[in-house]
């Protein structure tokens, strides 16, 4: 979790239910909220000039969502939608900036998780230029297992489906199939009853 729960609520912070299919934020909206996951998931997507629907993050239980753009006077260039049903933490933007004037650990634990989450994003880049689908992939798999806690191999449950990875990639969900069995034969990942885990 980024912020603990109890300060955010200490600084009024509000709990907001989510159904699947909720909009948190729209394209072009103005960043005026902190939002923290209590429970569920956010997906943030992007639709190209063809209707496709680019999925560029899921978020899940302890991540911030968008939150850099309350730094810099910026639209937000994605949507965010509950993909399950969410619970969040809503703090203005204000409140969230006393808190860090008021606390300088915590803006420094914001700054370390920022920083990692754009050094693996520049990896899933990176990986996502390829033209190998076990490359793209691996990448994306990599990026979200890097902000859990776990580092043994076949821990992680993936929290996302094929057709929403085949998003993240780029790829088709035919593609996404055949290449997540290649590589189970790889013995890079483990299905479990049709979870992914690596």
């Amino acid at each position: 979790m980024l912020i603990e729960e109890e300060l955010l609520l200490s600084y009024g912070a509000e709990i907001v239910e989510l159904k699947t299919s909720e909009i948190i934020f729209n394209e072009g909206d103005i960043p005026r909220l902190f939002y923290q996951i209590r429970k569920g998931r956010i997906k943030l997507s992007h639709f190209n000039e063809d209707g496709k629907e680019l999925i560029l993050a899921v978020l899940h239980n302890g991540f911030s969502v968008c939150e850099l753009l309350l730094f810099i006077d910026k639209k937000y260039p994605v949507n965010a939608v509950a993909i399950e049903p969410t619970t969040i933490l809503t703090l203005p933007k204000e409140k969230l900036l006393k808190i860090l004037d008021e606390m300088p650990n915590i803006s420094r634990d914001i700054n370390t998780f920022l920083s990692k989450r754009l050094y693996y994003k520049y990896i899933m880049l990176q990986n996502n230029t390829s033209l190998h689908p076990e490359v793209r992939i691996k990448g994306a798999l990599e990026y979200h297992k890097s902000f859990s806690n776990i580092i043994s191999k076949f821990a992680f449950e993936v929290p996302f489906t094929r057709k929403e990875l085949a998003a993240i990639t780029g790829l088709r969900t035919e593609t996404v199939v055949r290449s997540i069995k290649k590589l189970e034969k790889e013995n890079y990942l483990k299905i479990i009853e049709r979870k992914i885990y690596i």
